[in-house]
């Protein structure tokens, strides 16, 4: 948007808007995955609390003793 020197509300939106078909557009011809179709991502706080299981108390993430 600086390089194009793009302002205001509008055109912030459109250059959105366009850029984010083009974008689309490139994933369909490349033959990606569409962004609709991927898996659903695990969320923050399920991740944080996984997290949180693993440490030790101390902050830092429990070792696996050998042997």
């Amino acid at each position: 948007m600086r390089r194009d020197k793009i302002s205001g509300k509008d055109a912030a939106n459109r250059t959105h808007r366009d850029v984010g078909a083009k974008v689309r557009q490139t994933i369909k011809e490349l033959g990606g995955t569409m962004p609709e179709d991927l898996p659903v991502a695990e969320s923050i706080k399920t991740a944080e609390s996984k997290r949180r299981k693993r440490l030790d108390g101390t902050g830092k993430p429990e070792r696996k003793k050998i042997g």
